[in-house]
């Protein structure tokens, strides 16, 4: 797949995740976060698992590979889900979609660390304007930043775990094909947070039956096509593109959870948002390399030519 095909499946999947935002919002309204997300992913694992039987990729995981099936599992999915849920009772929205918006950095200075890789200059602008983005796009939503609290502390271990489990993804794509890696990653960890939650919820399975219809068709799109597919393609666009270049378009979600509050919450756009949709934008375009991409292209058929 080409780089431009993997660029416009990451911008569709980050659609779905921004929107995913407000879903996920209306189904902890109705019950309980801990348990309709260990539920949610998985269903998301089932989907999985359903889709890579077809592909005919499903295997057992080798002996090398067990460290990266349960380090993803722990990282991208317990621990990332668990911290965000207890964050978002803490601390405000403000706060925790800056923090949010701190994972392309995080991922790319991870990746300086481990890889001993260097972002380029422009990438590095990049990196900077996406934060900007994000920053002056959550901003205008709600007027500043609250004091630091202990859900702030949750929200940062939450972001800082998904960023390292891209890491890990980046290194097990090498051996293993990274959507079978997606659906053990979502078996196991929907499993221990089941767990979770039945020791911090012992109410939640009882919340569900008394839970609306429109509450599961909410749970479909969140579980299938959000979690499911979405994390297929975006953990196969690590394997294919890299963990720092991938995280850049997550810049890209705040902007679509905007459009989502909008439509589906009745939340205000102000104009302070367009703002941050401009540096959102020029972050991606830098970022992910595809200027660098399309200046060297001009090259080559300069030098062609």
């Amino acid at each position: 797949m080409s780089y431009l095909k993997i660029y416009i499946l990451l911008i569709g999947i980050m659609i779905t995740w921004g929107l995913n935002v407000s879903v996920i919002k209306i189904l902890v309204e109705h019950t309980q976060p801990v348990t309709i997300t260990s539920l949610r992913i998985f269903a998301a694992s089932l989907i999985v698992s359903l889709i890579l039987y077809f592909l005919g990729l499903i295997r057992l995981p080798k002996k090398n590979e067990l460290f990266y099936v349960f380090g993803g599992a722990l990282l991208s999915v317990v621990f990332h889900h668990f911290f965000l849920a207890e964050g978002l009772t803490k601390t405000s929205a403000t706060n925790a979609g800056l923090i949010l918006g701190m994972g392309p950095i995080l991922t790319v200075i991870l990746s300086m660390i481990f890889f001993r890789k260097k972002p380029t200059i422009i990438r590095f602008l990049g990196f900077i304007c996406g934060a900007l983005g994000v920053s002056f796009t959550v901003l205008a939503g709600s007027g500043g930043i609250h004091s630091i609290n202990m859900g702030d502390v949750d929200i940062l271990l939450s972001i800082l775990s998904q960023a390292l489990s891209f890491i890990l993804i980046n290194q097990a794509s090498k051996t293993m094909d990274p959507r079978l890696l997606t659906g053990y990653m979502m078996l196991i960890g929907s499993f221990i947070l089941f767990a979770i939650s039945l020791w911090k919820e012992p109410d939640g399975l009882a919340l569900l039956a008394s839970a609306p219809p429109s509450i599961w068709v909410a749970f479909i799109f969140s579980a299938v096509i959000a979690t499911a597919l979405g994390h297929m393609g975006y953990n196969y666009a690590i394997g294919k593109v890299g963990a720092a270049e991938s995280s850049i378009f997550l810049n890209l979600n705040t902007l679509f959870s905007l459009v989502g509050a909008a439509i589906f919450l009745n939340e205000a756009i102000v104009p302070a948002h367009f703002l941050g949709l401009i540096f959102i934008i020029s972050g991606v375009l830098l970022g992910s390399g595809a200027l660098e991409i399309w200046i060297l292209q001009r090259k080559n058929k300069g030098i062609s030519a």
